[in-house]
């Protein structure tokens, strides 16, 4: 009798696990909509879908906390692979720029795996007199006291790309934070402030509708999007070794079965060599991920290193939320 009870419960775990997904799946970015996380995590619902019995997946704001709020959502959701994350580079940077956080970045998540790398541009609003990175440096040193850096909120991609430029010319700025990427956009197409270090996957359509000035990329090598193509980095434009690229991982809540997270990550792989979807993730400046930080693991210990990276720099710079 119990050995008959006990392959009726395996053969049941074994029939849900096989049965996933049966509902829809709701992927939550933790940042506002209309941002660079959310652009990449709606092109990825759409193959990822294709991959997982075609359910419907949702894309979920829950901005906040520079992304801390999104996360532990996703950190305290049931764990049945209904409910993932879509997360940058914040990830990593959160338990330095946080003193109390609502989750453990390395052990209250399951790691799918690593989508993209994002490069990042320094743009300046439309009406600023400087032309070229050159023009922007002596502008800058001209008018110190008086400049504004926008960011979409601490923690973001932008504060954090903001932070080591101000660190690398050694000129302070007054930083503006924003609730999303979207709305310090709309300020710097607006004139209200005067520069921003942002995403590709949120610059290029600016620059090529010629709205924004476009400056330098933060790369050490030149893209190749013809719209970013002409722009010189920011290493070969004397801040050399500054390097900053924007990366984005999936994640589940910390006990979703193996099972679940192997079929998500496969669903992934696929999603990530969908033609549509790299063509779409080009066309912004990013580099789909193809290496072997595809795996939960390898991207676990990517996100390790990365915490031990901008540990330092963040710490240095005393900006911390409470």
């Amino acid at each position: 009798m119990k050995k008959t009870l006990i392959a009726l419960t395996l053969a049941g775990l074994a029939g849900a696990a096989a049965a996933y997904p049966d509902k829809p799946i709701t992927i939550v970015v933790p940042f506002a909509a209309g941002g660079p996380t959310d652009k990449v995590a709606r092109d990825l619902a759409v193959v990822l879908a294709k991959g997982l019995n075609n359910q419907t997946v949702i894309i979920e704001n829950v901005g906040g906390a520079g992304g801390t709020l999104g996360a532990a959502k996703v950190a305290k959701a049931a764990p049945d692979g209904y409910t993932l994350l879509l997360h940058h580079i914040g990830m990593a940077t959160s338990p330095a720029l946080y003193r109390k956080m609502p989750y453990d970045t390395l052990n209250d998540f399951e790691y799918i795996g690593m989508v993209n790398e994002v490069p990042m541009t320094l743009i300046g609003r439309s009406t600023l007199p400087a032309n070229n990175y050159a023009e922007l440096v002596k502008w800058l040193e001209a008018n110190k006291g008086k400049i504004n850096l926008a960011n979409a909120g601490l923690g973001a991609a932008s504060h954090l790309c903001g932070l080591l430029f101000q660190q690398a010319l050694k000129i302070d700025m007054t930083t503006v934070p924003y609730k999303g990427t979207a709305p310090a956009m709309t300020d710097l197409l607006g004139g209200q402030v005067d520069i921003m270090c942002d995403q590709t996957t949120n610059t290029t359509g600016q620059i090529e509708a010629g709205k924004v000035k476009a400056f330098a990329v933060t790369t050490t090598k030149r893209l190749t999007t013809p719209a970013l193509s002409k722009l010189p980095t920011l290493d070969e434009s004397g801040l050399k070794g500054f390097n900053v690229s924007i990366w984005h991982g999936m994640y589940a809540p910390k006990g979703t079965p193996k099972a679940i997270v192997d079929q998500i990550n496969t669903a992934m792989r696929a999603a990530l060599k969908d033609p549509e979807f790299i063509k779409r993730q080009e066309a912004l400046g990013a580099v789909v991920v193809t290496d072997n930080r595809l795996s939960g693991a390898e991207h676990k210990k990517f996100v390790e290193a990365e915490i031990a990276k901008w540990g330092p720099a963040i710490k240095a710079a005393g900006q911390y939320a409470d």
